[in-house]
């Protein structure tokens, strides 16, 4: 059966003005249009609804069942349709993020202050999670978006990077690595290192950056969060492989950050449901982050 919507509200016009000519004008369309309209919804239905003289217009049982329960119908329909439309120009509500650490502390920060200044009435709720929840977050759809390293498997995700951020080496100034400005990969055959965990989204990524360099290094704690590993660093334990991000803004206040080459990076990214667009006010949110870490990256951060 293929019902069209306007078939029906021709139908009700005509039902509430027993007139073609008034159905018509209601409906914006012509008088033969209309008769063509009722003609292809009684060939759907299989069913004669109208009874049309030269006098008047009379609705047969089925259409009077019909009228009965359209009315209804379609007053929720135009209801829903109008609440929907709204919905585009809505200016107040809450968007959820989620957030792997080292963004939500280095990069969202910045981007809810934002959000506050720019979108006041859109109320920015993020979640800290590690890498993995924030996916589950997203694909579950507790949260309107997330933010993340790129993730390996990605197909049933949207995702958009944003920012490149670059791995450092992160060790004591009194280090003998530490008087060179930049340091190859290689440098760290032998060392002890202390590493973010499997959580991660980076771990993967360093990981594989030193297997392709052919580094063996002892790794000799893996933690869940960068500061834990620069209070490890700072107590000689081991150094650390970092992205730039997890240095706060301020700096390290007694350690040093120093590039590696070649370089490698992750991308950080927000990422969506794939068939699932985020709502007018996420996209705003989506957007407002896209434009911090474009400024991020502009200024070297």
């Amino acid at each position: 059966m293929n019902v069209s919507l306007r078939q029906l509200r021709v139908f009700r016009a005509i039902a509430d003005g027993r007139n073609f000519s008034r159905a018509g004008d209601q409906v914006g369309l012509s008088q033969p249009a209309v008769s063509r309209s009722i003609h292809e919804l009684e060939s759907q239905l299989g069913l004669k609804l109208l009874d049309r003289t030269t006098r008047e217009v009379v609705l047969t049982e089925a259409g009077q069942s019909l009228a009965l329960r359209l009315a209804r119908v379609l007053d929720e329909l135009d209801q829903a349709l109008a609440e929907v439309h709204g919905m585009a120009g809505a200016r107040r509500g809450k968007v959820r993020v989620a957030s792997s650490p080292t963004l939500s502390a280095n990069l969202m920060p910045a981007c809810i202050a934002e959000c506050a200044r720019r979108e006041p009435e859109i109320e920015f709720v993020l979640l800290d999670r590690i890498q993995q929840d924030v996916l589950d977050s997203v694909r579950a759809g507790e949260v309107d978006f997330g933010v993340v390293v790129e993730p390996p498997d990605t197909d049933d995700l949207h995702g958009e990077p944003i920012l490149d951020d670059p791995f450092c080496l992160v060790l004591p100034p009194g280090h003998r690595l530490a008087a060179q400005r930049t340091l190859r990969w290689s440098a760290l055959d032998g060392e002890a290192l202390v590493l973010l965990d499997h959580a991660s989204g980076s771990r993967r990524l360093i990981d594989e950056a030193l297997a392709r360099h052919g580094v063996r290094c002892e790794i000799r704690q893996q933690v869940g969060h960068p500061t834990t590993a620069f209070r490890m660093v700072e107590q000689g334990i081991g150094i650390s492989v970092m992205p730039a991000l997890a240095a706060p803004p301020t700096g390290l206040a007694v350690l040093v950050m120093r590039p590696l080459l070649p370089r490698v990076q992750r991308s950080i990214m927000l990422v969506h449901r794939r068939n699932r667009a985020p709502s007018p006010l996420a996209q705003r949110v989506w957007g407002l982050i896209r434009e911090v870490a474009d400024d991020m990256r502009s200024r070297g951060a």
